[in-house]
């Protein structure tokens, strides 16, 4: 088993990973499967043979509760593990809209300050100060983002290996 991982995945919101195998993309689904079942008091999960969902069992839930989704495709007879960190959907979607927003907003209020500075208008004083607080919501929304990931660290490395483990334990049976 391989695994690459670049200088990029460790700065994005979303950590990302490959692991390629050679296992067929059934073969992996079906020892995953029971991988899950042998660890179910510390995981849980939905797995087909495209793509898994897992995530750590805790007490409580927060906003930043990690899940690893893991796809598998096929790549010239390899099978390429791709694995995404991050949150919920609901969350990830939460967060998405959010920098949607601001950044919208932020590009509405600049444009709005940079027009009236144009045409020598003073209808909008306020649009700069806008934008600044726009920024401002970006670098707060980051920032949570952020330290929900610092706060979920140790069940992201369960996570991670509880992939490693579930691809290399059972590539060593196949190669034995």
């Amino acid at each position: 088993m391989e695994t690459k991982e670049t200088t990029l995945d460790k700065i994005r919101t979303r950590p990302r990973f490959k692991m390629y195998t050679h296992l067929s993309k059934e073969t992996y689904a079906e020892n995953l499967k029971k991988y899950l079942a042998e660890h179910k008091d510390e995981f849980t999960g939905n797995v087909n043979t495209e793509v898994a969902t897992i995530s750590v069992l805790t007490k409580d839930d927060s906003y930043w509760k990690p899940c690893l989704a893991l796809r598998t495709e096929l790549d010239e007879e390899i099978t390429v593990i791709r694995g995404v960190f991050g949150p919920s959907s609901a969350v990830w979607t939460f967060f998405m809209f959010l920098y949607f927003l601001f950044t919208i907003s932020w590009m509405t209020f600049f444009t709005m300050y940079y027009v009236e500075n144009q045409i020598n208008s003073h209808e909008y004083p306020w649009a700069l100060h806008a934008s600044f607080l726009m920024l401002i919501l970006i670098a707060i929304t980051y920032a949570a983002a952020r330290f929900g990931q610092s706060k979920a660290k140790g069940e992201m490395k369960k996570l991670r290996k509880f992939a490693e483990e579930s691809t290399l334990i059972f590539e060593k049976i196949v190669e034995s």
